[in-house]
């Protein structure tokens, strides 16, 4: 039995202890941004690159469609009527369709930017912006041709549409859109399906990270230094597109757990890979082959831990400090001060050694990206 003395001393141990740890958190944790100083950065980095490209007359290609879904989330939180407009402009331009051939017998899902390339995912990405604008003013126009052609794809026997791990994103949330579009359980059931078809060639489960294709899948293919190649922006394509389809799918879907299972590996391994700085670099685990911050995959790992948090998926204690890194990066060095987004690498499929990567470096879909990471970053200070 411990005398009082003994009590006195154990109660100073365990306050001491317990103090030390509270300064030692609040040391290392970063303070929660403003609510208005997110959408501030959201709104100066949207207007910027509206104000470049003011006609929104672009082709439904992969890239621009990255931009707008971002550019939606943007207006479903600010309601700025121009930010819809721009969106509506775009798919006015491009008559609400992709790859436009009206012949199935010569539609392609290899790579591909002419017309007859419709069943390649870049072409599909625009289905989802699409989808989302009817959803705010249904007109059946808007998505008669995503309905033709996903329809005309899930009835054939093919599973390897998604044989690159861009196209995860691209596709695989308006697998779950078409399901609310129509009510037809093939959607879900093919999203599956060309998902596990990607998963099995190119997902390295040891790691909780995806190889681009099956260039690049490890020993054949090695970073310069010997080790596994994971492209950030191509794991930050599969980490958002998880969260995206996620954020749709029915919660009593059969293989929900899986598509979780996936995401929560991947954010702890995207938490060891992230630099002290805030960002990641272009090859995961391996800062040295492509060193210096990289913003299109920072934007989609910062929106994929902020939405995981903010839908109960990652436990906030252990994913926080991430995204308020993540946030760090994005709103203290990636914008730039007049405006624009930095440091986003080019159109491209991997790290590549030597590639200059600066303040002048941006893109339309790294826009998009940072777009999510900021639409979810408001969300969560919302909730807190």
């Amino acid at each position: 039995m411990m005398n009082n003395r003994s009590v006195y001393f154990l109660i100073l141990f365990v306050f001491t202890a317990w103090t030390c740890s509270e300064k030692h958190d609040q040391k290392n944790s970063l303070p929660l941004p403003q609510k208005q100083d997110v959408i501030e950065a959201l709104t100066t980095v949207n207007d910027t690159w509206q104000s470049e490209h003011p006609d929104a007359k672009e082709w439904p290609f992969w890239h621009n469609s990255a931009y707008h879904i971002g550019n939606l989330a943007a207006y479903s939180l600010t309601q700025k009527q121009e930010y819809l407009d721009y969106s509506v402009t775009w798919a006015d331009h491009n008559e609400w369709q992709g790859a436009k051939s009206e012949n199935p017998e010569e539609w392609k899902f290899t790579y591909g930017e002419t017309n007859e390339h419709v069943l390649f995912g870049d072409w599909q990405a625009c289905f989802q912006v699409y989808i989302d604008l009817y959803q705010l003013d249904p007109e059946e126009y808007k998505i008669a041709r995503a309905k033709e052609v996903m329809n005309y794809q899930v009835h054939t026997d093919e599973d390897g549409y998604w044989w690159w791990i861009d196209g995860l994103y691209m596709v695989m949330p308006v697998m779950p859109r078409m399901y609310e579009l129509t009510g037809d359980d093939i959607y879900l059931d093919k999203l599956h399906e060309y998902f596990s078809f990607t998963k099995e060639r190119v997902y390295d489960e040891e790691a909780g990270l995806w190889y681009r294709d099956a260039k690049y899948i490890y020993p054949e293919h090695k970073t310069n230094s010997g080790k596994k190649d994971f492209w950030s922006r191509g794991d930050g394509w599969v980490f958002a597109a998880l969260a995206r389809t996620l954020d749709k799918l029915p919660e009593d879907n059969q293989y929900r757990e899986e598509y979780v299972d996936v995401f929560t590996s991947m954010a702890g391994a995207l938490k060891e890979a992230q630099q002290p700085e805030g960002y990641w670099t272009r090859s995961l685990l391996d800062p040295e082959q492509a060193p210096g911050p990289e913003t299109s995959g920072t934007s989609f790992f910062t929106f994929g831990m902020l939405w995981g948090i903010n839908n109960g998926i990652l436990d906030e204690g252990e994913y926080k400090s991430v995204a308020l890194k993540g946030w760090k990066y994005l709103s203290k060095t990636a914008i730039q001060p007049d405006g624009r987004l930095g440091y986003v690498q080019p159109i491209g499929e991997k790290a590549i050694p030597g590639q200059i990567v600066d303040e002048n470096s941006t893109s339309d879909f790294g826009v998009g990206a940072f777009l999510l990471a900021a639409t979810e970053m408001v969300r969560y200070i919302g909730s807190e």
